[in-house]
C-alpha cells in the first residue's frame, strides 16, 4: 500500500469513526443514567434523515435551516420516546426496559414504513459537501473534512454541559446513585429528559451526516450504524462519554483498514464489527475507559 493510499484510507477512517462516534454518545449517555440500552437510538438516525429531507422538499427551507431543525425534532422525539416507552417503567426490572427498547425500535422503523412507505429517498446532499478536493496527491471529499469537525465541536459542546453546567452535575450525579440524586432534590426525569434530548440531538446529527455519506434514506437506515455505534460504546466503555469516541474512531479505522488491506473480505466487515463486540465482552467487558458495572436502585 502507498503513503498516498494509506493517507486516503486513514482520512476515510476518521470520517466513519466520527459518524459512529455521534451516534455512540447518545448510546453511552443514556445508558450512563438509566442502565438502559436504547435499541431504539439507532432509528433516530432515520427520523432525522426524513425530517431533513421533508424541511427541504415540504417547507422549502434552505439545508441549513432544515438540517438543524431536524436535528432538534429528533432530540424532542428522544425526549417523546422516553415518556412513553422507559418512564412508565422506571422502577420495572431491568429487563423490561430492556424488551421496551426492542419495541420502540420496531415500532419507530414500522410506523415510517406505513407513513413514508419502503422505497429509499434520495438525500439532497449540498453541493458544498460534495465538492472534491486534492491535497498532496489525496482526493478528498469536502464531506469527509466536515464530518470530524463537526464531531469535535459538538463533542466539546457536550462536555462543557456534563462538567461545567448544574444540569451536567446533575446528571453526573444521577449516573452515580438515584435515591440519593432525588434525596437532595433533584428532578430526575428532568435530567432523564435532558439526556435524551442531547443524545438524540447527537443521533440527529449523525444521521444527516450518514445520508450526506451514503445518500440514500429508507426506514430500516438506522439498524446497522446504530448497532455498529452501540459496538462502539461498548468497547470504548459505555456509561463513558470519550470512551464511546475513542471506540467509534477505533471501529471505524478497523473496518476501514479491514477493507483496504484485505479487499477480498470486504464483504466480512459487519461480522468483523461483531467479532469485535464478541472479544471485548469476553476478555474486557468494561471496555477500555469503562468502569465496573454495577446496579443501581
Amino acid at each position: 500500500m502507498t503513503l498516498t493510499i494509506f493517507s486516503q484510507q486513514l482520512i476515510n477512517a476518521v470520517s466513519l469513526g466520527s459518524l459512529y462516534a455521534l451516534v455512540a454518545i447518545g448510546y453511552t449517555m443514556v445508558y450512563g443514567i438509566l442502565r438502559l440500552i436504547n435499541f431504539a437510538h439507532g432509528d433516530l438516525l432515520m427520523v432525522s434523515s426524513y425530517a431533513a429531507i421533508y424541511g427541504i422538499t415540504i417547507f422549502m427551507l434552505p439545508w441549513y435551516v432544515s438540517f438543524p431543525l431536524a436535528m432538534v425534532f429528533t432530540g424532542v422525539v428522544g425526549i417523546l420516546l422516553d415518556r412513553a416507552a422507559y418512564k412508565p417503567l422506571r422502577d420495572a426490572p431491568r429487563i423490561s426496559l430492556l424488551i421496551s427498547a426492542i419495541g420502540a425500535s420496531f415500532l419507530l422503523e414500522n410506523l415510517a414504513l406505513v407513513i413514508i412507505g419502503g422505497i429509499p429517498k434520495a438525500f439532497p446532499r449540498p453541493d458544498m459537501f460534495a465538492r472534491v478536493i486534492t491535497v498532496l496527491g489525496v482526493r478528498i471529499q469536502v464531506l469527509t473534512l466536515y464530518i470530524p469537525t463537526l464531531t469535535l465541536i459538538l463533542l466539546f459542546g457536550l462536555l462543557f454541559i456534563v462538567y461545567r453546567t448544574k444540569t451536567g452535575k446533575a446528571m453526573r450525579a444521577a449516573s452515580k446513585d438515584f435515591e440519593t440524586t432525588r434525596l437532595m432534590g433533584i428532578n430526575l426525569d428532568r435530567i432523564i429528559a435532558v439526556t435524551f434530548l442531547l443524545g438524540s440531538t447527537l443521533a440527529g446529527a449523525g444521521g444527516i451526516m450518514w445520508a450526506m455519506k451514503y445518500p440514500q434514506v429508507n426506514p430500516f437506515m438506522g439498524v446497522i450504524p446504530g448497532l455498529k455505534a452501540f459496538i462502539a460504546a461498548v468497547l470504548g466503555g459505555i456509561g463513558n462519554i470519550i470512551g464511546a469516541v475513542i471506540g467509534g474512531f477505533l471501529l471505524g479505522l478497523g473496518e476501514i483498514l479491514l477493507v483496504a488491506l484485505f479487499p477480498g473480505m470486504a464483504q466480512f466487515r459487519d461480522a468483523f464489527s461483531f467479532v469485535i463486540l464478541i472479544l471485548v465482552l469476553l476478555f474486557r467487558p468494561t471496555g477500555i475507559m469503562g468502569e465496573p458495572i454495577t446496579d443501581k436502585t
